[in-house]
C-alpha cells in the first residue's frame, strides 16, 4: 500500500500472526469523527465512525455498516445494474461482528447517534478484510471524541495439527485440515464476542484457541492506544444517569419481595408476562399522578427495574423464573416425519419454543452461486434459511424481507451443521434446510441446529454424527455469578450473556457468543464450555430416541442423483453442438444432466423415477465409452452413401464401412451387401483421435480369426478411397455427409457447459 508522506499521517505498525499489520490516520476521510486505513498484506479497509448527535430513542441508535467493494479486488460487479446494491450475507455477517462487539462498551447515558463504516478498498485473495474492518471500526471509535470503553481489537483464528494460527489466509482458512475458523473480539482484559465453525473440535481446544485469541488482541489494543496518543481528540463527557433511589426504594418497600417471586414463578410465558405487568399495572395506579405521563413512565421504570433486579437475584440464588435450577433442560418433543410430502421433516419443541425444520435435496444445478471478492467461481451446495415470523411471540409487524438477525441465526446453523455432511461422492445431493420458527422462548437458533439435525436424518441424509446445539446464559452480580444451561427469552433479555454452543459427542460445530457486560473472563468461558457440552450430550440423548439414525431409503420424491465419470475429451460429444445432444438426454428420459466437474469427467443425473436415471447413465455410457481398434460388433445399418454405409455402434456412436471393406470380393452397389436396416457384423479398423471418426470394416470380420490383425492392418495401410469416417452420431460423415443429433464439430462447443446446465 501507498503511504502517505503528509506530515499529518499518523501510523502505528506490529508484526501480528507473521505478516505486518498497520493502522494509520490523518490522511483520508478526515471530516469523519474518526478516520483510520487498516492495511495487512496487500488488503486495505477504511473504517470511519460518527457521531451524529443526540437522539431521543429508547434504544441506542448505533448503525454499523460494511462493504466490499469489488474494485479492491479487480473485478466488476455482476448482475444487470453492475453497481454494488444491498449487503451480502457476507457482509451483513461482518456488520453483526462489529455491532456485537461494541455495543456494550458505549458509556451509559450516552445517547447520541454513532455510525461506524467500513469499506474494503483492496484485496489480494489471501489477507481476509472481515476482521480488518473490525480492527479499523474499533480504532475509528477509539481516536473519536465518542465515549467508548476501549481500546478493543479483534483477531482471526485457525487451528491446523495442534497449532493456533493467527489471522490465517484464505488459503490455510480453505484447507480440509484447518479444524477452526474463529473470530473473536476483546479488551484487554476480557473477551468481549467470539463467532466460530469448527470440524468437531474437542471443547478443550476451543478453550485453548479462545485465550490465545485474546493474547492477540492485548497486542493490538496496545497499537490503539498507541495511535490515540498521537491523533485521539478528547471524549466527550457524558453524565450518567442517575439512579431513582426514591422510587425504587418506595416499590421495593410495598412490593415485597415474596409477592413478585411469586408473580416471576407463573407458569406459562405470558401469564409470566401477565403476572408481572399486574404488578406494574399496580405501581402506577398506587404511585403516579393522574394524567401525568411522566409520573406514569417514572413508576413503571422503577417497577420494571424491581422485578428484573429479583429476577437477577433469583437466578443467583438457583432459582429460575420456569422452576428449573441452573443446569436442568427444557422437556424435549420431537415429531419425525411431519410433513408427507417433504424429503425430510421435523418438529422440535423444546419448552416454549419450536421449530417446523425440512430438508430438501436437489441436483448441481441447485447449487447456489456466490458472488463476492473471489476471482474463482465459488458454489454451495448447502444452504438453511432460518425465518422467524411475528406471530412466533404472538405479535403483529410488517414483513420487510429477511432481517440481518434471521441471516446470522441461519449462518450460525448452517455453519454448525456442515462439519457432519457427507462427502459429494458419497452423497451427490445439493441439500436446502428451511427452519420456521412457530414458536419463540429462547434458544430458537440452537433448536434449529437440532432441527436441522434430524430432519437431514429424516431425509436419509447419511451425517457423519448427530448435532445438537444449547444456548448457554449467566447473571452476574460482581464477582458472583450463575451460568444458565438452555436460556429462555428473559433470561436472555434480563441477563448478561448469550453463548451458543453447538457439536457433536466429540466436539465443536459452531460458536457464538454475545456478552452485555465489559467482557468475561477465561475462567468464566472455560465453566460456561463445560456446562454446555453436558448439556449438549443431554440434548443428543434425546434426539437419538426420536431418530437414532439416517433413514436407509431417500423419500420417494427425492430426486435419485447419480454421478458417471466420462473420458474429458468425450464431454464436448456429450453436450453436442450448443447443448442439443444434453437436451435430447434429459428430454428423454426426463432427468437433469449436469457436468459437475470437466476436469475429471464428472457427469451429474438426477431426476425421478430412479429407472429414468439409470437408463439415461447407460445411454451416456454408451455414448462415451472407448471404442478400440479390433472390437467387434453387429449393428444396423443407418444409412447408404455411394462410398459405403454408416452403421449403428451402440450409444450414438456410428462407424463408417468404405464400400471396398464390406466384403472380401470387390463390391459395385453398396446395396448389393446392405440396405438400411440391415444388420451386419464388423470390426473396427481405424479411430481418429483427433476428430473422433470411426473406420470399420465387415471384410475383416469374414475372414478367419486367425487372419483378423494382418486383414485390419492391410485395412489401415490401404485407407479409403473416397467418403471419411464415422463418429458419434451427428458427427461429420466426410464430404457431404448429414450431422444428426448429439455429435459435435471436432472440438467442445464454447458455451457447452451453460448449455449443461440448462
Amino acid at each position: 500500500m501507498t503511504i502517505s508522506n503528509n506530515k499529518n499521517v499518523q501510523s502505528v505498525s506490529r508484526e501480528i500472526g507473521g505478516r505486518t499489520l498497520t493502522i494509520e490516520s490523518g490522511w483520508i476521510a478526515k471530516q469523519a469523527g474518526g478516520s483510520v486505513l487498516v492495511s495487512y498484506g496487500e488488503t486495505v479497509v477504511m473504517s470511519t465512525a460518527v457521531d451524529g448527535g443526540p437522539r431521543d430513542l429508547p434504544f441506542f441508535p448505533l448503525t454499523v455498516d460494511y462493504r466490499e467493494k469489488t474494485y479492491s479486488a479487480g473485478k466488476i460487479p455482476g448482475g444487470f445494474f453492475k453497481r454494488e446494491a444491498r449487503p451480502t450475507t457476507k457482509e451483513v455477517l461482518a456488520m453483526r461482528m462489529l455491532d456485537r462487539s461494541v455495543r456494550p462498551m458505549f458509556a451509559p447515558g450516552y445517547g447520541n447517534e454513532v455510525q461506524v463504516m467500513s469499506a474494503v478498498l483492496s484485496y489480494d485473495q489471501e489477507n481476509e478484510p472481515e476482521v480488518l474492518s473490525m480492527i479499523g471500526g474499533m480504532a475509528a471509535l477509539h481516536i473519536s471524541k465518542i465515549p467508548i470503553e476501549g481500546p478493543m481489537a479483534a483477531v482471526r483464528l485457525g487451528w491446523v495439527d495442534g497449532n493456533i494460527l493467527v489471522n490465517p489466509t484464505h488459503t490455510v482458512l480453505s484447507e480440509d485440515r484447518n479444524m477452526l475458523d474463529m473470530t473473536l473480539s476483546a479488551t484487554k482484559d476480557a473477551v468481549c464476542m467470539v463467532e466460530a465453525g469448527a470440524k468437531i473440535l474437542p471443547d478443550a481446544e476451543v478453550a485453548k484457541a479462545l485465550a490465545a485469541g485474546h493474547e492477540v488482541c492485548r497486542e493490538i489494543c496496545e497499537m490503539m492506544d498507541e495511535l490515540r496518543e498521537k491523533v485521539g481528540v478528547d471524549k466527550i463527557e457524558v453524565e450518567a444517569p442517575v439512579e431513582d433511589t426514591e422510587a425504587l426504594d418506595a416499590v421495593r418497600g410495598e412490593w415485597d419481595d415474596a409477592t413478585i417471586r411469586k408473580a416471576l414463578l407463573t407458569e406459562g410465558k405470558f401469564e409470566r408476562y401477565d403476572a408481572a405487568d399486574a404488578i406494574v399495572a399496580e405501581v402506577i395506579e398506587a404511585k403516579a399522578d393522574k394524567d401525568d405521563e411522566e409520573s406514569a413512565s417514572r413508576w413503571k421504570k422503577a417497577a420494571k427495574a424491581v422485578i428484573n433486579e429479583v429476577e437477577r437475584q433469583m437466578t443467583l440464588e438457583g432459582q429460575r423464573v420456569d422452576g428449573r435450577d441452573t443446569t436442568t433442560i427444557r422437556d424435549i418433543e420431537i415429531e419425525t416425519s411431519l410433513l408427507p410430502r417433504t424429503h425430510g421433516s421435523i418438529l422440535f419443541t423444546r419448552g416454549e419454543t419450536q421449530s417446523i425444520v425440512t430438508t430438501t435435496l436437489g441436483s448441481t444445478e441447485d447449487e447456489q452461486f456466490l458472488d463476492g471478492l473471489r476471482h474463482e467461481k465459488v458454489t454451495s451446495r448447502f444452504l438453511l434459511h432460518y425465518n422467524f415470523p411475528p406471530y412466533c411471540t404472538g405479535e403483529a409487524k410488517r414483513l420487510f424481507g429477511t432481517s440481518r438477525r434471521e441471516l446470522g441465526h441461519g449462518v450460525l446453523a448452517e455453519r454448525a451443521l456442515k462439519p457432519v455432511l457427507p462427502e459429494y461422492e458419497e452423497f451427490p445431493y445439493t441439500i436446502r434446510i428451511v427452519s420456521d420458527i412457530t414458536e419463540s422462548n429462547g434458544s430458537s437458533s440452537m433448536a434449529t441446529v437440532c432441527g436441522g439435525c434430524l430432519s437431514m436424518m429424516d431425509a436419509g441424509v447419511p451425517l457423519k454424527a448427530p448435532v445438537a446445539g444449547i444456548a448457554m446464559g449467566m447473571i452476574a452480580d460482581g464477582d458472583n455469578h450463575a451460568i444458565l444451561s438452555d436460556i429462555l427469552g428473559s433470561e436472555d433479555h434480563h441477563g448478561d450473556m448469550d453463548f451458543k454452543v453447538a457439536g457433536t459427542r466429540e466436539g465443536i460445530t459452531a460458536i457464538q457468543m454475545d456478552i452485555k457486560v465489559k467482557g468475561l473472563k477465561p475462567e468464566v468461558l472455560q465453566s460456561a464450555l463445560d456446562q454446555a457440552r453436558d448439556g449438549r450430550l443431554h440434548i443428543l440423548d434425546k434426539m437419538a430416541e426420536a431418530l437414532s439414525e439416517p433413514r436407509e431409503n431417500l423419500s420417494p420424491y427425492a430426486p435419485a442423483n447419480k454421478a458417471v465419470i466420462i473420458p474429458t475429451d468425450k464431454i464436448g460429444f456429450l453436450i453436442g453442438p450448443k447443448g442439443a445432444n444434453i437436451r435430447d438426454l434429459q428430454e428423454t428420459f426426463g432427468v437433469n444432466v449436469n457436468i459437475v466437474d470437466d476436469t475429471t469427467g464428472t457427469v451429474q443425473v438426477s431426476g425421478n423415477p430412479e429407472e429414468n436415471v439409470d437408463a439415461c447413465i447407460e445411454r451416456i455410457r454408451q455414448q462415451t465409452r472407448k471404442i478400440e481398434i479390433g472390437e467387434r460388433y453387429t449393428g444396423a445399418v443407418t444409412s447408404v452413401k455411394d462410398f459405403g454405409c454408416f452403421v449403428d455402434l451402440g450409444g450414438g456412436q456410428e462407424g463408417m464401412c468404405h464400400i471396398s471393406e464390406l466384403d472380401t470380393e470387390r463390391v459395385g452397389v453398396v446395396e448389393d451387401i446392405c440396405k438400411e436396416g440391415d444388420e451386419i457384423e464388423v470390426v473396427v479398423v481405424n479411430v481418429d483421435e483427433r476428430s473422433g471418426k470411426i473406420r470399420i470394416s465387415r471384410k475383416v470380420a469374414l475372414v478367419p480369426e486367425d487372419e483378423v490383425e494382418a486383414a485390419i492392418k492391410a485395412a489401415q495401410d490401404t485407407g479409403p478411397r473416397g467418403g471419411g469416417g464415422g463418429r458419434g452420431r451427428g458427427g461429420d460423415r466426410g464430404r457431404g455427409g448429414d450431422r444428426g443429433r448429439g455429435g459435435d464439430r471436432g472440438g467442445r462447443d464454447r458455451g457447452s457447459r451453460s448449455y449443461a446446465r440448462s
